[in-house]
């Protein structure tokens, strides 16, 4: 077995070793880093001696690492006793294993993971390592970012973790539906960043989008009564199956009118809506009410023949339930392909007047656009140039800057 081999192992059972010793010594930090001390021991031993159980191996040999950190750190025997007891003489493959145990375990970890005390960098970082289980160097390669910034912003997770005396318990159930926004919302950050990079130089950043789609299928199944948990992963799935035609041979961006609505993934796009049926049943929330509106777009045979006056009223419902300028940004963009363009640069006028999104390349993007189906085409031109030098994706600037160049022809 070699590094491919562990580090197939480590992203399948991570959050459930490191929930596991989360709870077995009662430190979020101290368990995390015992198990990424198994991992560097597992490449070294398993070439040489591949174990018949390699979560199993994993589990055993974090926690004895997590007994050796105890020893290391207190002179209270009573508590090295307690946890060299749990240990069972490392006869962990016989171990009985209650799965509604792992399965509270697991999400207690992504509730940690996502506790409010944290800044949203962190939670986004301590999700994917320790939920996830990607490595610092897959999260820096994935948010353009030095690994040392991240490693940085895990080490002051774990610590503000401790300082605030996190429990590793689930929430009250009083608590849970509130903070578990707060976990449906860095999900989503990870799959907006990898369906829409903010910057570099490749549109999507799949690898990162199906880490997000991963997560909620596993917080979905583990808290499966909870209809907006369905939302967000019917929206993911129904957004990631236009990525195999969203970008041409040379990575560059193609727009959803020109996009071969054949080269969708259909597979995704059912399980979209299996997910919003169970969304639906119990009624939509944001993330539902986005879900719905990907759904309309997947129904239909093109651009053309989309629905765009449901689209319309489905932007108007979530910008009642969970208003923003982005939601009306995209109201506007609607409202200009069921109502024409006037209308809804009016909507985009009054985002720019009220100074909502300032800095946001989106909104001289879809400004442009408007001014040129309006014949406007020097405004649209200077719109369209504003918003390649604000954005930071150099895929999306290249598009803009393109649109810009016929506009002056």
């Amino acid at each position: 077995m070699g590094t491919a081999d562990v580090e197939a192992v480590w992203r399948i059972e991570s959050a459930r070793i490191v929930a596991a010793l989360t709870r077995f010594t009662g430190d979020f930090g101290l368990a995390e880093d015992a198990a990424q001390e198994a991992v560097a021991e597992a490449l070294v031993s398993w070439p040489l001696a591949p174990p018949a159980n390699p979560a199993g191996w994993l589990m055993a040999a974090a926690r004895r690492r997590a007994i050796d950190a105890v020893r290391r750190r207190t002179a209270l025997q009573d508590r090295y006793a307690l946890l060299a007891a749990g240990l069972a003489a490392d006869a962990v493959d016989g171990e009985e294993i209650d799965p509604d145990r792992i399965d509270d375990d697991v999400l207690a970890l992504m509730f940690v993971s996502c506790h409010p005390v944290l800044s949203p960098e962190a939670r986004v970082a301590l999700t994917l390592r320790v939920v996830a289980g990607l490595s610092s160097e897959e999260i820096a390669r994935a948010f353009l970012v030095p690994v040392p910034t991240v490693q940085a912003r895990i080490t002051r997770g774990k610590k503000t973790i401790a300082a605030a005396g996190v429990p590793f318990e689930l929430p009250p159930a009083a608590e849970r539906r509130e903070r578990l926004g707060g976990v449906l919302s860095v999900l989503y950050v990870i799959f907006t960043e990898g369906s829409t990079a903010t910057s570099g130089d490749r549109l999507l950043r799949p690898d990162l989008a199906y880490e997000a789609i991963r997560l909620a299928r596993t917080l979905a199944a583990l808290q499966p009564d909870e209809p907006e948990v369905h939302g967000l992963l019917a929206l993911c799935e129904l957004t990631a199956a236009r990525f195999p035609a969203r970008t041409g041979p040379d990575g560059s961006p193609v727009l959803l009118d020109e996009q071969d609505r054949r080269r969708w993934d259909f597979s995704a796009i059912r399980r979209g809506l299996a997910a919003l049926a169970k969304a639906s049943a119990r009624g939509l929330g944001p993330y539902g009410l986005q879900a719905a509106i990907a759904a309309t777009h997947a129904a239909a045979p093109s651009v053309e023949a989309t629905d765009w006056d449901r689209i319309v009223v489905l932007y108007e419902a979530l910008g009642r339930v969970a208003p923003s300028p982005v939601v009306e940004l995209n109201r506007a963009v609607a409202v200009a392909m069921a109502s024409g363009p006037a209308q809804a640069l009016a909507i985009v006028d009054e985002l720019i007047a009220s100074d909502l999104l300032p800095g946001s390349h989106l909104v001289p993007t879809v400004r442009g656009e408007l001014l040129a189906r309006l014949g406007r085409r020097p405004e649209a031109r200077a719109e369209l140039e504003l918003a390649a030098r604000l954005c930071a994706n150099q895929r999306e600037r290249s598009v803009l800057l393109r649109k810009a160049a016929a506009l002056a022809s």
